[in-house]
């Protein structure tokens, strides 16, 4: 790749991806500069129905499909990202079906709005944040690639899930979308058109509850993953994740009122979240224990009682 497109992907992620840029300024320069790029790939095809005001769907299902082309090689690459990608995709074999579902995601969320359950958006996932963390796994090559997959895209789900639960005011003011499953909103009392309302409540609070310990569960299942990567990817990684789950904090601070204004991590926040982890990890190299240790997700019982929890990290 040329310096003028990893630039280019750079300046994207730095302006659209504040909290995960933060995080992959201390991958290595081989992983760092593919990372810049694949974000940005991300980022364009995401902007195609995000910012799509006025937009007929068909011309924004155009655009889908000539990204889709050229991110597979099938006609000339427009700009600096695209040729960049085009390098990774053969230089790290991502497959062209992997390609094709990610888009496909991208698709979907120009005709669909509302998911009925978590498996419908689980469905959904498996092509957007899966596909991210397939794709990151393959940009870092770990050894036992097969290992850390299923990983990867538990992490992804994480980190998307996150979002959602952080954005749902941005996401129906804006986009007029719920990701919130249909199925724990109605198990709860809440009706669409409360959120749509942007009225909070506690049944609204009890519904968030629910779908963040899912995504809890999500970041265990990942996290638990990043022992299988390269030793130089796994503290980056491993602050994505405290960062993204540092989010569950803010929310669970506000009784889990998403509804009045986005909760969003300062600058001194964030750099406290890096600080804490990277002084932790500098006594523990198990990715699992610094996780428990400092991030915003629960430990399970058995992991506080666990053999060896914490490991060489200090108590004080």
């Amino acid at each position: 790749m040329q310096q003028e497109q990893i630039n280019a992907g750079k300046a994207i992620q730095k302006r659209t991806g504040k909290t995960f840029y933060l995080a992959t300024r201390f991958l290595p320069e081989r992983v760092r500069h593919a990372t810049h790029v694949l974000y940005a790939f991300f980022r364009i095809a995401d902007e195609i129905v995000d910012d799509a005001d006025g937009i007929p769907p068909d011309e924004q299902r155009a655009e889908l499909e000539a990204l889709r082309t050229q991110a597979i090689g099938e006609t000339d690459p427009d700009g600096p990202v695209l040729e960049a990608f085009n390098e990774l995709r053969r230089e790290y074999d991502i497959t062209d079906e992997e390609i094709n579902t990610f888009v496909a995601a991208m698709r979907s969320d120009i005709d669909t709005d509302r998911y009925e359950t978590y498996d419908d958006l689980e469905s959904y996932m498996r092509g957007s944040a899966a596909a991210v963390g397939v794709m990151m796994t393959a940009i870092m090559d770990p050894e036992d690639r097969a290992a850390a997959l299923p990983h990867a895209i538990k992490l992804g789900e994480a980190f998307q899930m996150t979002n959602f639960l952080r954005d749902v005011r941005e996401d129906v003011i804006e986009r007029d979308r719920i990701y919130l499953p249909q199925k724990t909103l109605n198990a709860h009392g809440v009706s669409t058109a409360q959120i749509e309302r942007l009225e909070y409540s506690e049944s609204f609070a009890a519904a968030m509850s629910a779908e963040l310990k899912r995504t809890e569960a999500l970041y265990r299942e990942g996290v638990a993953g990043i022992r299988y990567l390269p030793e130089d990817c796994q503290l980056p990684v491993l602050l994505a994740s405290v960062l993204y789950a540092e989010h569950h904090t803010v929310i669970r601070s506000r009784e889990y009122d998403v509804l009045s204004r986005e909760p969003t991590l300062s600058t001194a926040r964030k750099l406290w979240c890096l600080a804490k982890t990277r002084w932790h990890w500098h006594w523990n190299r198990d990715p699992e224990a610094v996780f428990r240790r400092v991030s915003a997700v629960p430990a399970l019982e058995r992991d506080r009682h666990g053999p060896g929890h914490g490991g060489r990290v200090p108590t004080q």
